[in-house]
């Protein structure tokens, strides 16, 4: 365990079981889908319909943005597997700690199973806020904030992750959607599904609806398919 980790979990874990009714707001915030993205993913859809001179280039920007996130999870997922396996903070008892996640569903088995670096989370969540930043660099700082400390935070609170985890999961999140988003790729990647949504609105607005979907429960099925895949195939 390296100090930087262990100082903030330390620092983070002297709260825990002190007021449970902030224990259990950070399980909520962690699980609920509405403080987990779901606000980010309404900024997306306003970015995507404010229109103005450049509207082209938004949409451009939320195109390239949630294909980043697509990204962000299979790339997470990998370095999950590739990489050393991770024990997540709750399930390490070296490290001498009580977290509040002993009082909620993220202790299941499958999740014990899962290496605790990288953050996908973050990786994705972020990736989205830079995505945000790149349209409007105001509703993009509030993007920011919102993730780090609603999405970031209360994973490490929970012992779910390492703050390391996190801090390169957002690092990646956010070198993979400005890659995306450079002007020498976005222009390419998003001209297709732009000249789609004018061919086929209605076909088209029902797949960004799925996909809007997906990234609010943060890939939950394609998550729990691909862990079975991984292991069975």
């Amino acid at each position: 365990m390296n100090p930087f980790d262990l100082s903030i979990l330390r620092f983070l874990n002297q709260f825990a079981f002190r007021w449970p009714m902030l224990d259990y707001m950070a399980i909520g915030i962690e699980r609920f889908y509405f403080t987990r993205g779901l606000g980010l993913i309404c900024l997306l859809w306003w970015i995507w319909f404010r229109g103005g001179p450049n509207a082209r280039r938004d949409r451009e920007i939320v195109v390239c943005t949630a294909i980043a996130t697509f990204v962000a999870l299979i790339l997470g997922r990998a370095l999950a597997h590739l990489l050393p396996f991770r024990l997540r903070p709750f399930a390490n008892d070296a490290l001498g700690m009580h977290f509040p996640s002993d009082l909620s569903a993220c202790k299941a088995p499958v999740v014990r199973t899962w290496s605790s670096f990288p953050s996908d989370h973050a990786m994705m969540w972020i990736a989205v806020a830079t995505g945000v930043y790149l349209a409007s660099r105001r509703l993009g700082i509030i993007a920011f904030i919102y993730s780090l400390i609603f999405i970031c935070l209360p994973r490490i609170y929970l012992g779910m992750h390492y703050p390391t985890d996190v801090l390169f999961g957002v690092v990646l999140g956010v070198l993979i959607c400005l890659l995306l988003n450079h002007s020498m790729f976005r222009e390419r990647i998003a001209t297709p599904a732009l000249a789609w949504s004018v061919k086929y609105q209605g076909a088209f607005y029902v797949i960004i609806f799925l996909v809007s979907f997906e990234l609010a429960s943060q890939f939950d099925e394609l998550r729990k398919l691909s862990e079975f895949v991984w292991k069975n195939v």
